[in-house]
């Protein structure tokens, strides 16, 4: 990757793939010695995946930090060409020698809920669902399997296609993640709330309310679960679900004591 330059705040340079870009955050800092990765929502863009961990390998080569750490954020199925893979994929730890995170999205959620509970599995199906379903090679119809009987059995067809080792994996996801001044959370917090009483739906859902406060959290707040056309470096949170499965680059933001940078895959 290039040499982090100056940049406006969020903005990425133009140019070819890996985009870098630092700023510095005086509010938040990692633990000493540690250099963390945080990659937004992946959606089933294995080969982007691959990609951004070519940079990062590249990336920490170049420092001195002897603790690496990955913090995947959520939402690695739907919507894109191979949800299975990228399971299959992250299970298999491709970073050796990175402390690795798994955060919950709330794409995992919806996936798992509709495995205890097919009655509402329509709503999953329709944002996304179906292209996650062929990853695992079972055929679905957004609006097909609208009624019980059809969702019941689409959910035996998917328990019986999904390997026990990827269902544990999607059912031992976290939450969330604490690094010295640093949260990292699927889609945010609510405001006014403490950290230690949050709830899972505003931990995997919310939106409004959180990306319009400005209040201090007690933590700068790394999430995804919204995307934007370029990452948000902001004072109280960072952003950095920058649309990979809708032809956007797959971002991580690298977190090293006071300063942060932006490595991007683009397609």
């Amino acid at each position: 990757p290039p040499t982090p330059s100056p940049a406006k705040r969020g903005r990425v340079g133009e140019g070819k793939a890996p985009a870098m870009v630092s700023s510095v955050m005086p509010r938040a800092c990692t633990p000493p010695d540690t250099v963390v990765y945080a990659i937004g929502d992946v959606h089933g863009c294995l080969e982007r995946l691959r990609d951004l961990e070519r940079w990062i390998r590249e990336d920490a080569a170049r420092r001195t930090a002897s603790r690496r750490m990955i913090v995947h954020l959520g939402d690695y199925v739907d919507r894109g060409p191979d949800s299975a893979g990228v399971v299959r994929h992250l299970i298999e730890r491709p970073l050796a020698g990175y402390e690795t995170v798994h955060l919950m999205g709330n794409h995992e959620r919806m996936l798992l809920d509709f495995l205890d509970d097919p009655a509402g599995g329509a709503t999953w199906l329709a944002n996304g669902g179906v292209a996650a379903l062929a990853s695992w090679d079972v055929a679905a119809d957004r609006y097909a399997a609208r009624d019980r009987a059809a969702l019941e059995e689409l959910a035996a067809a998917f328990a019986r296609r999904l390997p026990a080792a990827e269902r544990r994996f999607l059912e031992g996801l976290r939450l969330t993640h604490r690094e010295g001044g640093y949260l990292f959370v699927h889609a945010g917090i609510r405001p006014g709330v403490p950290l230690d009483a949050q709830i899972p739906d505003d931990l995997l859902w919310i939106r409004g309310e959180f990306l319009r406060s400005n209040n201090d959290h007690g933590a700068v707040v790394v999430h995804g679960h919204t995307p934007v056309e370029e990452a948000e470096i902001l004072p109280n949170r960072i952003n950095v679900d920058t649309g990979a499965v809708y032809g956007g680059k797959l971002t991580a933001a690298v977190l090293e004591g006071e300063r942060v940078s932006l490595l991007q895959a683009r397609a």
